[in-house]
């Protein structure tokens, strides 16, 4: 492990950058129609459960990383395959992230740059910075994260002032009942965003005061939850159920709507910052668990060697990762969320615990 420690504010701003990331450029939850921010809402409710058990593995273990105490739990050989696992999970989403804002730039911004150029510029200054480590991380995270909530209330200011929430949009309420948000809750919102916040599990051991890592993964999740249900209700009221659902990027059509004083317009400026640094920072998270997971798995001493490696890697899987954005998205929300998401979030870490509770209260009797 690297020789460095974050406080509880850090993790807690790093935590809410990360949950906010690239969620908001996404129409999540879009199953559930007009009721899509009540099932955001119930999903942080749910999600602290899962935050829970990996805070209690964690109060097992509050010295090692996760790709140690999966060993320790398991045993060498399962434990190593298990661990290795987890570590091609958090490459794999790096490269999906990279992508979502490799193509959200090109569609808006620079429709003439190859994707190739969007990631790789990106993809660099993220190898740069998790050289430096986790601290410097930490740090940069404090500085952004007042940017990106100075960005949120303005936006939302000229959204009210421009008059484009119609509130009829967000009727009738529970339509069909509690089920489909409930069903939205179980196969989507549990897992993306929330359940991808397991990848915090290798950065608490950095943190200064172990006691305060429940409330503070709480406290953050919860935080960037209302944020997200915010979102959800500003898209529906502004652009309506149907063009919510049929928009790649809902926030961005939103923002490209609001017109103050017949010359405020075209603050599509404001979103990008915002999700270029909401991505940078989950990447950022992702591609640190990653390395230093590697580096600890392997036994390697200098776990800063390999950020370029894993970092190349993760640039050309960003690129054969699927052929098209509409595939991405369709891979994105199928296919991996039952193969890696489900079973790598929320079957695997509360059997980890049971097996961990059982060992440790075998040890206490003894």
């Amino acid at each position: 492990m690297e020789k460095a420690k974050i406080s509880a504010s850090q993790l807690f701003i790093l935590m809410v950058l990360f949950e906010l990331g690239t969620t908001l450029l996404l129409p999540i939850a879009m199953d559930a129609k007009q009721d899509s921010w009540l099932a955001i809402l119930l999903g942080t409710v749910f999600s602290f459960v899962l935050f829970l058990v990996y805070n209690k593995l964690y109060s097992y273990y509050p010295d090692i990383l996760p790709t140690e105490y999966m060993q320790k739990i398991l045993g060498k050989a399962v434990g190593s395959v298990l661990a290795f696992l987890y570590i091609f999970y958090f490459i794999y989403n790096v490269a999906r992230v990279l992508r979502d804002i490799g193509e959200m730039l090109l569609t808006f911004a620079y429709p003439d740059t190859p994707l190739f150029i969007a990631n790789a510029l990106l993809i660099l200054v993220i190898i740069y910075t998790v050289r430096k480590g986790i601290e410097v991380i930490a740090r940069s995270g404090e500085i952004f994260f007042i940017i990106m909530y100075i960005l949120a209330i303005t936006g939302f200011i000229l959204i009210v002032c421009s008059g484009l929430i119609d509130i009829t949009n967000l009727q009738p309420v529970l339509e069909e009942g509690i089920f489909p948000p409930l069903k939205v809750v179980f196969t989507q919102i549990l897992y993306f965003p929330f359940s991808e916040a397991i990848v915090f599990t290798m950065i608490l051991p950095y943190l200064k005061n172990p006691k305060k890592a429940k409330v503070t993964m709480l406290c953050a999740s919860g935080l960037a939850g209302i944020n997200l249900t915010i979102a959800m209700l500003i898209n529906i009221s502004v652009l309506g159920v149907d063009l919510t659902e049929r928009s790649q990027f809902p926030l961005l059509s939103t923002i490209q709507s609001i017109q103050v004083a017949n010359f405020l317009e075209r603050l599509d400026v404001f979103f990008m910052i915002a999700l270029v640094t909401g991505g940078f920072f989950k990447i950022s998270v992702l591609l640190y668990a990653a390395v230093i997971g590697t580096a600890n798995l392997f036994k390697i001493k200098s776990s800063s060697r390999l950020s370029y490696p894993i970092g190349l890697m993760i640039l050309f899987m960003s690129m054969t990762i699927s052929s098209n954005f509409q595939e991405h998205i369709h891979e994105g929300l199928g296919i991996e969320m039952f193969v890696l998401y489900i079973p790598l979030s929320a079957i695997i870490p509360p059997l980890l615990l049971l097996v961990a509770f059982l060992k440790n209260r075998k040890d206490h009797k003894q």
